[in-house]
């Protein structure tokens, strides 16, 4: 096909019909009452319009201002108000309209008017129960804000949340990024920039203003509020509520929480991150730049768990942003996901901090022991199969401890009535009576404390483990057998009324441990009364045992009933597994008449010379009774 060309002629005939377009433009230009009517008209399509497309995003670029007598005016008027903030408000995005930006794990609504984010949805995750259908969101319908105060030189004070911020799009690799920007000119402006990576929770989030120094007084910080109310998403309101915290991190790794109760506060320094914590998700705002102090407050809004059920706290958290140089320039991020221990520890910042796993030797087993062994074995089994193998090797490695203890017991058991038999002699003269018994644990090769010391080792553990059940995040929405979630309990009967302190439903782990509660306690108790005689003086411990037998699995049954279904049947494999184990030990390979035999020759020998502490409470004792000697003379 022939390639057209332009002529001469042809560029000529172009050219002359263009200056008639710009001639018969130029004498039909409306007049500045047409204008002024146009552009109202042009804005109220452009209102209904944005009323009809409120969740889209748009990209607005920031048009001049005209300088025509209607704006003006409008201006002047604005600036009555909102002072050198009036020129946002002149601009196209000065409407309620939104941006929306997500990935694969979060979808974020930010809001033109005060620029912070409205809505906060987790993909991944569903509120209640699994196939419940209803998504996960920490934010939504207004129970959140992020508010700035703007202490202005003229002495206004206004709020960024009241005020239109302008927003712009754009993508940096797979990065989005979205600028938000409360204008005082076109280059004048407090920035909220949110940068929101491919597959993560973590949001780049700062805080930046430029040319503000003729319009902000930078002779103070302004103060960043930030709240939260947080909806309830787990199946039983009073347990998560329970778990409902604002924890914090200051003074270079310190970490600590504000506390239960109606309403709490804390006002903390050099603040690196604050988190508004539920049961198993959190929100978290952190700082490059510590914040100088930070006043938190809780608020308890479950008061009557049949009744408040849709929320559990109200965390709210006021921080100072300072200038540098007349400006503000904050780099932040925010956290909206789960509270994992080991998602939150991937970020490098602290964040596995707000998992309550324990103070002290508490934490230590929980993050060295039972994190890195239970999170070996879920990732190869089902979780209710691991949380059995897993109680299984727990117990089967504190097995050498309750070895000892039951030996010791054995031991008083064969001592006892020789420990009688000083009773009745030194009934009179108990310190005498303690003195012979010291004596005569001594001469056997007795430890009276080695009974005890093996018990007080298990204690951290079974600690650890009321730590760290409700803490794990990875039973959340798991079933086993017929529990349909190994976080929350296993009703298997709904009740038709409430019982204080038990609730409306029956579960069945709960009762399960319990038996086995008992059974441990009827096959321990014995032994251990026989090995511990009534002491002059002291209570009854035969009474006591008898009566905690039936006490402990009562507690467990109330207190349980509500608890997690995942640490109900560690204690009820816990406690399987003892008796399993002080049976073989009682049955298998403690022999009593060895022991016997062993005790009696030990008495034939060369008493052993006494521990630093058998010396030091034998000296106490002679100490004692020398005093009482010398005051029975002066009577």
């Amino acid at each position: 096909m022939e390639e057209k060309k332009f002529d001469l002629n042809s560029i000529i005939g172009f050219v002359l019909i263009f200056g008639i377009l710009i001639w018969i433009m130029y004498q039909n230009q409306p007049s500045d009452k047409e204008i002024a009517a146009e552009k109202a008209k042009k804005e109220l399509v452009a209102k209904q319009e944005a009323q009809a497309k409120a969740d889209k995003a748009k990209t607005i670029a920031a048009p001049v201002v005209a300088a025509t007598p209607g704006d003006t005016v409008q201006l002047a008027q604005l600036q009555k108000t909102l002072g050198g903030f009036a020129y946002s408000a002149t601009l196209p995005s000065a409407k309620d309209s939104f941006t929306t930006i997500e990935n694969e794990k979060i979808k974020l609504k930010i809001a033109n008017k005060g620029g912070y984010i409205v809505e906060a949805t987790l993909k991944e995750f569903e509120k209640f129960k699994k196939g419940s259908g209803q998504l996960v969101e920490l934010i939504k319908n207004n129970n959140s804000n992020l508010n700035i105060q703007l202490q202005t030189t003229d002495n206004r004070t206004l709020n960024s949340k009241d005020l239109f911020f302008e927003p712009t799009l754009t993508k940096n690799g797979a990065d989005q990024i979205l600028t938000m920007r409360l204008k005082a000119g076109a280059n004048e402006f407090l920035e909220y920039k949110y940068v929101l990576k491919p597959n993560d929770y973590l949001i780049g989030f700062d805080v930046r203003s430029q040319g503000l120094n003729r319009v902000l007084n930078s002779s103070k910080p302004l103060n960043l509020a930030w709240d939260l109310k947080t909806y309830r998403n787990e199946k039983s309101v009073s347990y998560e509520n329970r778990y409902a915290e604002i924890y914090y991190n200051y003074e270079d790794g310190k970490e600590s929480y504000v506390g239960q109760g109606d309403h709490k506060e804390e006002t903390p320094e050099k603040v690196d991150y604050i988190a508004f914590k539920q049961h198993f998700f959190a929100t978290i705002l952190q700082t490059n730049t510590a914040f100088e102090k930070a006043d938190l407050v809780s608020e308890n809004l479950v008061k009557d768990e049949k009744v408040d059920t849709l929320f559990t706290k109200q965390f709210k958290a006021t921080v100072p942003l300072a200038f540098s140089n007349g400006e503000i320039d904050y780099k932040m991020n925010l956290y909206f996901g789960p509270a994992d221990y080991k998602i939150l520890k991937s970020y490098d910042k602290e964040f596995q901090k707000i998992i309550p796993l324990g103070w002290g030797i508490f934490g230590w087993i929980n993050k060295w022991i039972f994190v890195p062994l239970f999170g070996f074995l879920s990732s190869y089994i089902a979780y209710g199969i691991a949380i059995i193998i897993f109680t299984i090797l727990i117990k089967l490695a504190m097995s050498p401890i309750t070895y000892k203890s039951f030996l010791s017991q054995a031991k008083m058991k064969v001592l006892r009535p020789d420990i009688t038999e000083l009773g009745e002699k030194y009934k009179k003269d108990p310190m005498k009576k303690q003195q012979e018994t010291m004596k005569l644990y001594n001469k056997a090769g007795v430890n009276p404390m080695a009974g005890c010391i093996p018990a007080l080792i298990q204690l951290p553990f079974m600690y650890a483990s009321f730590q760290f059940f409700p803490s794990a995040f990875e039973l959340r929405q798991k079933s086993f057998l017929w529990a349909d979630d190994l976080s929350s309990f296993d009703s298997v009967v709904k009740l038709p009324f409430h019982i204080p302190l038990y609730g409306d439903h029956i579960s069945l782990f709960p009762i399960l441990a319990a038996i086995a509660i008992f059974f441990y306690m009827k096959m321990t108790s014995g032994d251990q009364q026989m090995a511990a005689p009534q002491q002059e003086g002291m209570p009854d411990m035969a009474k006591m045992m008898k009566i905690m037998i039936y006490v402990s699995p009562l507690m467990m049954l109330i207190f349980f009933n509500s608890y997690g279904a995942g640490l109900s049947l560690y204690n009820f494999i816990s406690n399987l597994i003892t008796i399993g184990i002080m049976f073989v030990i009682k049955n298998y390979i403690v022999d009593s008449e060895k022991i016997h035999a062993q005790i009696q020759e030990n008495k034939l020998k060369e008493p052993k010379k006494p521990s630093k502490f058998q010396q030091r409470l034998q000296d106490v004792m002679e100490q004692q009774e020398a005093a009482k000697k010398t005051q029975n003379k002066k009577k």
